[in-house]
């Protein structure tokens, strides 16, 4: 890929998953912290600056946004739970958000704290939901896509791998 923007390929959606695709995508999430912790912790100041082509953003913005995301999603999934009148996916602007002081300067440590404490949260959330908390659905108005629980989970682990290949491609392990 000579544009480096999708590492893994771009989020494909099923229209169903099953217990065993579920679990999959939950032991995925579960893990993902101390992939980006593995990959980031030690890494100096000028490793953080380090970016996966021209115009991206750096690891350090990228860690926190991958923090911000994930809980975002566990946002979302329990607005979907306890709110009926939910339809329209909360959005932000992660291109603003990746420019604020903290996404520029903070130290990484914190979102990889942020990052384990929320995924914990969320993957208990999700290991409890239902069939029919799992089929409620909110509707995604960038991607002009309907998404259920499941596909949500989907989107999350896909979210996670994505930054990890752009982390990859930084620190030029890809």
């Amino acid at each position: 890929m000579t544009d480096r923007k999708f590492p893994i390929g771009p989020f494909e959606k099923q229209e169903n998953y099953s217990k065993e695709e579920l679990e999959a995508i939950i032991q995925n999430i579960e893990k993902a912290p101390a992939a980006y912790r593995r990959l980031v912790e030690n890494l100096s100041d000028e490793d953080l600056a380090k970016t996966y082509r021209e115009d991206s953003w750096t690891i350090r913005q990228i860690v926190h946004h991958v923090s911000d995301i994930q809980y975002l999603h566990y946002f979302r999934m329990k607005k979907a739970l306890t709110e009926p009148d939910y339809q329209d996916m909360t959005l932000i602007d992660m291109n603003a958000w990746s420019a604020t002081p903290d996404a520029l300067y903070a130290p990484v440590e914190d979102s990889l704290l942020t990052l384990e404490g929320i995924t914990k949260r969320y993957i208990f959330l999700a290991r409890t939901l239902t069939e029919e908390q799992l089929a409620i659905s909110y509707y995604h108005p960038v991607r002009e896509l309907w998404f259920d629980q499941k596909v949500a989970l989907a989107m999350s682990e896909w979210h996670l791998k994505h930054h990890l290949g752009h982390l990859r491609w930084a620190l030029g392990m890809e």
